[in-house]
C-alpha cells in the first residue's frame, strides 16, 4: 500500500460537509499520480453532474448481487468524495470530506479493498462513519481505474453488520466496475465528440465569415452581377450593349489643388468626393467603372438593361452637382478652395467585361466611352455637359441649353448641351433638382421602376 500512496500534509475543509474537521482522524492518502489523476477526472466533467440512470442501475444491481443495503459510485476530488449514484442512502447524501472517506484509501490500490469490520481495522476504527449511528461496519470497494492508470473513484457496497462476500459476489462487483468504466469512456467520447462538433461549427462560422468578407470585397471591386457570375462560373462573359449611358466627372483645377493641399487633407477630400458620387450613383442604378486621380467614371444600362438609363444618369448628375456645390461651400466657409465638379454624359453602344488575373477590374470600351470623356473634357466647371444623343433621349423632361458644335483636334465636331435641370413642370420645388409626382408618372409611363425620389 505504501508504494501506491503518499501522505498529504493538509487538506481543505468545507463547511457544507456533514462531518466536521474535528471528527476526522485519518490523514488523507493519495495516489502517486495524483496531479494527473485529478486532471483526468476534471476532463470528464462528471463532478456535480446530474444523476444518470445507467449509474443508478449499476449501484442497485451491485447491492442486490452482494446482498448489501448500501451501494454507491464515488469520485474522489482534491478535497471531497462525491457520489455520482447511490442505493440505500438518502438522495441528499452526496459529499463527504476526502479525509473521512474509506474510498480515499481504495483509489490508492489496484484491487478490491475488502474490510469485513471497519471497527476492527486500525485505519478506520475511529472514522466518523463507524462512530455514527447506524454504524457502518462492512466495506468493499473496487477502484475505477482507466486505461491510462488513473483511479478516478470507486464502486462500493456497505453493510451495517460485519460480514464477508463470496468469490462470486466479489467477481460480480469487479465486473460491474468495468461497466462503470465503460460509461466513463462513453462520456469521454461524447465530450470529445461535442468538442469536435463545436470546433467544426466554429470553423464553419469562420469559413462563412471569411467567404462573406471575400464576397464583400469582391462586390466592392466588381459590380454585384459580375461578382455573382464570377463566383458561379469562375469567369465573366464579355457583353455587348447596344445602348448604355456613360458619365465622366472630375474636379476642376484638381492638379493645382493637389499641389496646395497637404496629403491627408487631399485624401479626405477625394474620399468625401468619391463616396458622395458612389452613394448617389447607386441609388440611380449606376455602376462605378473606375476612378483615376480625380476622374470618376460610371455607366448605366449595361448590367441591368433599361431604356430609361439616360434619364437615370441625368438625375444622378444633377444630384451629384448639388452635393459637390454644398461641399464646395463648406470648404469656402473656412477659407479653403472648394472642389467644383465638371460632368460629361453620352449614350451609345459599349462592350463590357472583366480583365486581368490579379486585381481584376470591370471596364467598358467603345467609341461611346471616348465621346463621354469628350463631353466631360469640353465641359465647364459646375455644369453638366451632354451629347446630342443624350439630349434626344431626355429633352422632354429636362431643361437643355444648346452649345452648338464643338470641335477638338483630331475629333469631329460634337453637338453639346448643358443640362440645367428638370423642366419646371417636373420639378418638386421649381428649382430643377428634385422630380415631382408628375415626373414620376411620366417616368413610369415610359416604363421605369427605379427612381430615388425620396
Amino acid at each position: 500500500m505504501n508504494g501506491w500512496c503518499t501522505r498529504l500534509s493538509s487538506r481543505k475543509r468545507d463547511a457544507r460537509f456533514r462531518i466536521s474537521s474535528a471528527e476526522t482522524s485519518m490523514p488523507s492518502p493519495a495516489p502517486a499520480n495524483e496531479s494527473e489523476r485529478l486532471a483526468a477526472l476534471r476532463a470528464l466533467e462528471i463532478i456535480d453532474s446530474a444523476p444518470e440512470a445507467a449509474y443508478d442501475e449499476i449501484t442497485e444491481l451491485a447491492a442486490q448481487l452482494c446482498g448489501c443495503p448500501v451501494s454507491y459510485i464515488s469520485f474522489i476530488d482534491d478535497d471531497r468524495r462525491w457520489l455520482k449514484a447511490r442505493y440505500g442512502l438518502p438522495a441528499d447524501v452526496t459529499d463527504a470530506p476526502r479525509e473521512s472517506a474509506v474510498c480515499t484509501t481504495t483509489i490508492c490500490g489496484t484491487e478490491l479493498l475488502v474490510i469485513p469490520d471497519l471497527k476492527q481495522d486500525p485505519r478506520f476504527q475511529n472514522s466518523p462513519m463507524v462512530a455514527r449511528r447506524p454504524s457502518c461496519r462492512f466495506y468493499c470497494g473496487m477502484p475505477l481505474i482507466t486505461d491510462e492508470g488513473y483511479a478516478l473513484g470507486t464502486l462500493c457496497v456497505m453493510d451495517f453488520e460485519p460480514r464477508e462476500l463470496s468469490f462470486e459476489q466479489t467477481e460480480a462487483l469487479r465486473m460491474l466496475s468495468h461497466q462503470v468504466l465503460a460509461q466513463l469512456e462513453l462520456r469521454r467520447k461524447l465530450l470529445e465528440y461535442g468538442q469536435t462538433i463545436r470546433e467544426l461549427e466554429q470553423a464553419r462560422l469562420e469559413a462563412a465569415a471569411e467567404r462573406a468578407r471575400a464576397e464583400s470585397l469582391l462586390r466592392n471591386v466588381l459590380p454585384a452581377p459580375i461578382a455573382d457570375e464570377l463566383r458561379r462560373s469562375g469567369r465573366v462573359q464579355p457583353r455587348y450593349t447596344r445602348s448604355a449611358t456613360i458619365l465622366f466627372a472630375d474636379i476642376q483645377g484638381f492638379t493645382l489643388l493637389a499641389e496646395r493641399t497637404e496629403p491627408a487633407r487631399l485624401i479626405n477630400l477625394l474620399d468625401a468626393y468619391f463616396s458622395a458620387l458612389d452613394e448617389i450613383g447607386a441609388r440611380y442604378g449606376l455602376e462605378k467603372v473606375k476612378t483615376m486621380g480625380d476622374a470618376y467614371m460610371a455607366v448605366a444600362g449595361v448590367l441591368s438593361p433599361d431604356r430609361r438609363h439616360s434619364i437615370d444618369v441625368c438625375l444622378a448628375a444633377l444630384e451629384m452637382r448639388a452635393k459637390l456645390d454644398r461641399l464646395k461651400a463648406q470648404y469656402e466657409a473656412v477659407g479653403e478652395h472648394g472642389p467644383q465638379l465638371r460632368i460629361g454624359i453620352h449614350t451609345g453602344p459599349v462592350i463590357s467585361g472583366v480583365v486581368g488575373l490579379r486585381r481584376m477590374t470591370f471596364d467598358i470600351w467603345g467609341d461611346a466611352v471616348n465621346t463621354a470623356w469628350f463631353m466631360e473634357a469640353f465641359g465647364v466647371a459646375g455644369r453638366i455637359n451632354v451629347s446630342e444623343t443624350v439630349a434626344g433621349h431626355v429633352h422632354g423632361l429636362f431643361a437643355l441649353e444648346p452649345r452648338g458644335p464643338i470641335e477638338a483636334k483630331h475629333e469631329r465636331a460634337h453637338e453639346m448641351f448643358f443640362l440645367n435641370g428638370l423642366k419646371t413642370e417636373y420639378s418638386r420645388n421649381g428649382d430643377g433638382h428634385l422630380p415631382n409626382d408628375q415626373f414620376l408618372a411620366e417616368y413610369l409611363r415610359i416604363g421605369g421602376s427605379r427612381l430615388a425620389l425620396n
